[in-house]
């Protein structure tokens, strides 16, 4: 064998090896894009979910308020007339001392 076949055989099989590093490189790379867009699915899921979670919590706190407001409204009345015929009777004293 020449120098020149032993050259072009040493240059196909470089060849084929860049051909075989190549498919290799192009199916891992399908393989990266794919777990890319799972991971952008995944992460709109979960921006949805924690949409869907907000909204969820801020109707709670809004019906909590709600519902406490009119327990609250009457224990705070209550209160608030007791405290009133309190200052009433101090004023009451105070102007019999007088």
């Amino acid at each position: 064998m020449s120098e020149i076949d032993n050259n072009i055989k040493t240059f196909a099989t470089r060849v084929r090896h860049l051909i075989l590093s190549y498919k290799e490189l192009k199916k891992e790379n399908a393989e990266l894009y794919s777990m890319v867009d799972e991971r952008d699915k995944e992460i709109k899921e979960l921006k949805n979910k924690l949409a869907e979670e907000k909204n969820r919590y801020d109707s709670l706190m809004t019906a909590k308020i709600l519902n406490i407001g009119d327990d609250d409204i009457e224990m705070t009345r209550k209160r608030v007339n007791k405290l009133l015929r309190s200052v009433t009777q101090c004023i009451t004293l105070l102007s019999e001392q007088k």
